[in-house]
């Protein structure tokens, strides 16, 4: 399975906040420097990781990102259900396939998706900073 270009930069927001320990905002502009990311791209996945309740967002002059939960709290299998928008692997229908009705490929590959989804549940974000200060050395990550 492949996911997507918005899973894939949700969870790397989410690994950066993560490492923010001493609790100051972050800027979308500091985290789209650090992954060299597009600013319009991440202001999209930070909507949606707000909107998930993954994030905190606060506007203004001082304003930025941070995380809801702690990072033990966020489910990595639930990162990934919140942000793919269509967790469909196969359509038979499209165009329509003779052999639906007979074939067990589409079965078997839900099975795979959801053994997929099931090794996720079994990590959270915080599985993630095993390496934290070696993350932070290759971020350039502000100490």
């Amino acid at each position: 399975m492949q996911l997507t270009r918005h899973t894939d930069f949700s969870l790397r927001v989410l690994i950066y906040l993560s490492l923010n320990k001493n609790e100051k905002l972050v800027t979308i502009n500091e985290i789209s420097s650090h992954f060299n990311i597009l600013k319009n791209h991440l202001t999209k996945v930070v909507n949606n990781l707000s909107q998930q309740g993954f994030i905190k967002t606060t506007r203004g002059k001082n304003g930025g990102i941070s995380l809801a939960l702690r990072a033990d709290e966020i489910n990595l299998g639930d990162v990934v259900r919140a942000t793919e928008v269509n967790m469909k692997i196969i359509d038979c229908s499209k165009p329509p396939c003779p052999l639906t009705g007979f074939c067990e490929l589409k079965n078997i590959l839900n099975e795979a998706q959801q053994n997929f989804l099931n090794t996720l549940d079994k990590y959270t974000l915080a599985d993630l900073n095993t390496q934290e200060q070696i993350f932070k050395n290759l971020l350039h990550y502000p100490i």
